[in-house]
């Protein structure tokens, strides 16, 4: 071999050798639950999209954002979407991350929205079904706009918000609604995921209210980004844990590219 060639081969193998640290998946981190089979670490990732990986599964919530977002993330094993809207549906981004033995857990409205060889690893989920798959259970929950909120831009039954059952914690995972009766009907939740933008969803004051009627144990502010800026989840905080000190409100960065 030449001089020229050893050069550029021991080149290659410096700027690979560098990069793989950041192309490689790097464990997650985050807050971690005790479930009866192992701890469940949620990882948030931005706006709704989120990651949590249980009992040896890795799970996604609508991801979205491409390869900047999940470059560094683990295959996944389940992908949740709760509706066809751009913040929470991105098929490019299902493109990228959806491997082989991937499985999608969509609403009809999404499922019209994808192509034939997502199609084929999807099931649909209508509001009030239940579903067990890999080791743990799955409701999927109305989630709506009310109209006396104003403009509805999710009509009931359009999309999904889910009940994970996951080693005997539930999990919810709200989606774009408000504070419906369905929400507020939610027993038993250990950790929720609530969403509060107006004018697409509810505000914070509704989003406390319909909290402290489900009672969940644990509660994430999260999708809280509206067309005027981050809503105040610090006072979605204050509002909860002053009546009633047994919810633990935790708040997290889930806009970190402000």
């Amino acid at each position: 071999m030449s001089n020229t060639k050893c050069i550029s081969l021991v080149a290659v193998l410096l700027v690979t050798a560098c990069l793989a640290p950041w192309t490689a998946a790097k464990p997650l981190t985050g807050d971690t639950i005790a479930t009866s089979q192992g701890p469940l670490t949620i990882h948030p990732l931005v706006h709704a999209t989120f990651v949590m990986a249980w009992h040896g599964k890795i799970l996604y919530f609508d991801p979205v954002g491409g390869s900047p977002v999940f470059d560094s993330m683990p295959d996944p094993d389940v992908i949740f979407i709760t509706h066809a809207h751009g913040d929470h549906l991105s098929v490019p981004t299902l493109k990228l991350v959806v491997k082989p033995d991937t499985k999608l857990i969509v609403p009809q409205s999404v499922f019209d929205k994808l192509p034939a060889e997502l199609q084929a690893r999807a099931r649909v989920m209508a509001n009030g079904a239940d579903l067990d798959i890999d080791g743990f259970s799955i409701g999927a929950v109305a989630m709506y706009n009310l109209p006396e909120n104003g403009p509805i831009h999710h009509p009931k039954g359009w999309g999904n918000g889910y009940v994970l059952t996951l080693g005997g914690k539930r999990i919810y995972v709200s989606g774009d609604t408000d504070g419906t009766p369905e929400m507020r009907a939610l027993k038993n939740i250990d950790v929720a995921f609530v969403c509060m933008n107006p004018p697409y969803t509810m505000p914070v004051e509704q989003a406390a209210d319909a909290v402290l009627a489900f009672k969940p144990k644990i509660v994430y502010p999260y999708h809280y980004r509206s067309p005027t800026g981050l809503n105040d989840v610090g006072k979605f905080k204050r509002l909860v844990e002053s009546a009633d000190k047994s919810i633990d409100v935790r708040l997290r960065d889930w806009y970190p590219n402000r």
